[in-house]
Order: structure tokens, then C-alpha cells, then sequence
């Protein structure tokens, strides 16, 4: 039956958000995520908000595998791997992400932030400490609140790796430090200083984890992440990342670490022990997405001059843009309704580009979020460049 107190609050809710401007628009997409899409009432607009950084999310190869996913293992698996078994095409895209991040083994999921949910609680023992980026992704702060409310757990001022170390001296009597970073910070689109978190972490005997799903495919020569941009490749004990932006961009994530780590998770990890595994459509196109890039790696070298172009681009108009390698583009605001205002402005102009504000990012650091695709061609950008002289 209606409960009219819960209706009344959540029309309230949604009347003050129309009233101050800070309802967000959803628009209805008719066509493949590409660089132009086509939205329902709207027509073709050029989409440079997507996390699809390689462009593949529509490559006909990457397709094709997943409609051969569904032909040789049909929609789902229909249970949880431990009770019907593990499909082959799951060992096959496993073994493919270890090799390509450089870690003995790994596990998919069926997001990033189930891989998120599984790391933290199965892995981190009550006796040790963990310290975390004050802007690290919701799937990690989520992650860590799952728990045992014995584990310590401190949160050091974004990058600061000076405090960062006061944290691990004061913490060495814990059984196990753990440092935990974004690889590319998703809302500020730079990057973790890995280099001196490498060092401290060798230094003070504590284990790295790194969330790479805004850099893997984007950084590095290769697309293999945060690491291979530092070249520090094998110097990150546990990385996670997702499938669902520069893989191919459909769904899944996956947790990257040593043979031990990884059995252990199949083992206890809740996540996996109690829901289906990534249907086999998105493990076949996963695949194929990181074949496509080992045997093309100039479509990441694409990636990164559109970055560049775009970047200069935005600073010719006068836009105050921090400096960055990512394809991660942050324009501050400020004031949230005036974001989305600019992003309707844009939209109008036939330009997508998301204003992100209050409890995506803190109140009063609301911006525009541009997101870089290897597909853009110079049409594309100058397209964008002419859009944004209008604000």
C-alpha cells in the first residue's frame, strides 16, 4: 500500500532539487555509444562524457566476440561459479588481465565496484590498518565501511604523501599497512603520485592497492594503466579496474594481484560466492577489446593526442584547465546550479558534457567534466571548441 509520508518526502526531495536547479536530466539513447549518439527528442549530439576512452565500446571485432559469447554460452550462467562451475571463456579473459597489468593472477566481476566490495572485507585482516586518498572512488570508501569495525582506518589529504608517511610510522605495530589510491582520480582527473607511494610503501613493508578503471587502456604506452606510465610495472601489489570503460566498455571489473590473494578471494570473497559471474558475452568482448589494443596500440597513442589537442584547445579559450596526461578534463564552477546550466548550454549547442556537483563531488566544487575518446576525429573537436566559445 502507498506510504503518503515517504511520497511527500520524496516529492519534497525532488521539488527542491527543481527549484535550485540541481535536478539532473537523463537522456534516452538510441544508437551506440559512440563520439555522435542519438538521444531521443534531441537528435545527434556529440557525447564527450563517456568512459568510452578507446572508442571500442562499438568496434565490430569487440562486437562480434560478444555476439559469439552468446552463441557458445548463451545469456547468463545461472548461478554463482563455485556451485555450476567456472565457464572457460572467465579463466581465459582472467589470465588475458593478469597478463596485461602484470600480476600472477586475477578475478572478474561483475563491476568494479563488486571488486571493490570484495577486496577490502576478504583481505583485511582486523589487526591491520588501512590508509586511503580522501578522494578515492565511492566503490573503495563503500568497500572499506564493509569491513570489520576492528580494522583501522585513515584517511590522508589527497596526494599528501608526507602525511602519508607520518600515517605509516604511527602505524607499525599493525599487522598489515595497506595504502589504497585511484590510479587517475576520476572527478579531478589527475593521476597518484605511484613513484613516492612505491617507495614508501617498500620503505614501511605495507601493500599498494590501486583502482586503475580510469587508467587502464588510457595510461602507458601500452593502455596497462597508472604503472606502465611510471614504468612500475610488477610494483603494485593489488589492482583493480573495470571492463566497462576502455575494455569495450560493457560491464564487469576485476581484481589483479598475486595467485594466493586472488584463491582466497574465490574462496571467501562475498561478492562472488553469492552472484553470477559475468555473462560470457561480456567476457568474450572484454577480451577481445584488450587483443585489440595489444595488436593496435596506436589507437592509445591516438587517445593521447586527442588529449593534448583538446587541452590546448580549452586553454586557447581561456579555460583554466590543471595540467594532466588523463583524458579526464575537470572545468571548475563552483556553484552547482550554474554547472548544469552550462551543460544544458551545451547540450543546446549539441555537446554532451555531464556538470557534476553535491554528493558526486564536495558542495561548492562543482565543474564540468569533458572525457577524451580515441574515436574523436578533428571535426569532432573543433565541433566541441566552437560549443564551448559559446559559454
Amino acid at each position: 500500500m502507498p506510504n503518503s509520508s515517504f511520497d511527500r518526502r520524496c516529492q519534497q526531495f525532488i521539488h527542491e532539487w527543481s527549484d535550485s536547479g540541481q535536478l539532473k536530466p537523463f537522456y534516452d539513447i538510441s544508437s551506440p555509444m559512440r563520439p555522435v549518439v542519438e538521444i531521443e527528442g534531441k537528435g545527434q549530439v556529440l557525447v564527450l562524457c563517456s568512459n568510452n576512452y578507446l572508442g571500442l565500446a562499438d568496434h565490430p571485432d569487440v562486437i562480434e566476440a560478444g555476439i559469439q559469447g552468446l552463441r557458445d554460452y548463451g545469456a547468463g550462467t545461472a548461478s554463482v561459479r563455485f556451485i555450476c562451475g567456472t565457464l572457460q571463456c572467465h579463466r581465459r579473459l582472467e589470465s588475458k588481465i593478469a597478463s596485461f597489468v602484470g600480476t600472477e593472477s586475477s578475478l572478474s566481476y561483475v563491476s568494479c565496484w563488486n571488486a571493490n566490495e570484495a577486496l577490502f572485507p576478504t583481505l583485511v585482516g582486523p589487526e591491520d590498518v588501512i590508509l586511503s586518498d580522501e578522494l578515492n572512488h565511492a566503490s573503495i570508501i563503500d568497500g572499506m565501511r564493509l569491513m570489520s569495525k576492528s580494522v583501522t582506518k585513515k584517511v590522508y589529504k589527497h596526494s599528501d604523501i608526507d602525511q602519508l608517511e607520518s600515517l605509516l610510522k604511527e602505524s607499525q605495530s599493525h599487522v598489515t599497512r595497506w595504502v589504497v589510491t585511484d590510479g587517475v582520480f576520476s572527478m579531478e582527473g589527475d593521476v597518484a603520485r605511484l613513484p613516492e607511494l612505491v617507495a614508501l610503501c617498500k620503505q614501511y613493508d605495507a601493500l599498494l592497492v590501486v583502482d586503475d578503471s580510469h587508467a587502464v587502456g588510457v595510461m602507458g604506452k601500452g593502455g596497462r594503466g597508472t604503472h606502465e606510465h611510471f614504468d612500475l610495472l610488477g610494483h603494485v601489489d593489488v589492482i583493480t579496474g573495470t571492463l566497462g570503460k576502455a575494455l569495450g566498455g560493457a560491464a564487469g571489473g576485476y581484481i589483479a594481484a598475486s595467485a594466493d590473494a586472488i584463491s582466497v578471494l574465490e574462496q571467501r570473497g562475498r561478492p562472488s560466492l553469492f552472484s553470477n559471474a559475468l555473462p560470457a558475452t561480456v567476457a568474450y568482448s572484454a577480451h577481445k577489446a584488450i587483443e585489440v589494443i595489444e595488436n593496435d596500440p596506436t589507437i592509445v597513442a591516438r587517445l593521447h593526442a586527442n588529449v593534448a589537442t583538446f587541452r590546448e584547445g580549452l586553454a586557447d579559450l581561456g579555460f583554466d584547465c590543471t595540467p594532466s596526461p588523463t583524458a579526464i578534463i575537470p572545468i571548475m564552477i563552483g556553484d552547482e546550479a550554474e554547472a548544469i546550466r552550462k551543460s544544458k548550454q551545451l547540450f543546446d549547442l549539441g555537446v554532451m558534457v555531464i556538470g557534476f556537483g553535491f554528493p558526486v563531488v564536495p558542495k561548492g566544487e562543482a565543474r564540468l567534466r569533458v572525457q577524451v575518446s580515441a574515436a574523436l576525429t578533428d571535426a569532432h573537436i573543433q565541433q566541441a571548441m566552437d560549443a564551448f566559445a559559446k559559454l
